[in-house]
């Protein structure tokens, strides 16, 4: 593996603030009391997480695209049809009550790392990807394991 480059690390790791912010008002609900009466309610603790999770699970369906556009045949159909299975899968399963929908995105955020690594192993991804992809959904699984603690 080599080194992740400063864009993508940064740019990953900032992407990572609305998980970052939904698990810091989950443990320490007095950070959001300043911003209370500015923000609605979905922008704190478990529902911040619910809600970007289920935007982000669905870029990353974009990503798989992606990977798809650099394959040829049987491959490029496999990935373009594992494109479709996140964001069908946060329809159905992380739009209900906050506490199971961590628990499918997590699922889901998970499910997608095996599909990254069958395109790095493939040379569809560049050779940092797995490094990245390991970094960013272990801070995202832990960050959603968080509002599980207080999630209805």
């Amino acid at each position: 593996m080599t080194r992740i480059p400063a864009s993508p690390l940064l740019l990953g790791l900032a992407g990572l603030l609305p998980f970052a912010w939904g698990a810091a008002t989950t443990l320490w609900p007095g950070l959001a009391t300043p911003l209370a009466g500015v923000l609605p309610g979905r922008f704190f603790g478990p529902a911040v997480m619910q809600i970007y999770g289920i935007v982000i699970l669905s870029f990353m369906a974009g990503v798989i695209w992606g990977v798809g556009t650099r394959a040829e045949g049987s491959r490029a159909g496999l990935f373009y049809a594992l494109s479709v299975l996140p964001p069908i899968w946060a329809f159905f399963t992380a739009t209900g009550a906050t506490g199971p929908a961590l628990i499918a995105l997590i699922g889901g955020f998970v499910a997608l790392l095996p599909i990254d690594w069958t395109a790095a192993r493939a040379g569809l991804a560049p050779g940092w990807w797995m490094s990245l992809r390991l970094l960013l959904t272990t801070i995202v699984v832990l960050c959603l394991a968080v509002g599980l603690g207080t999630a209805p």
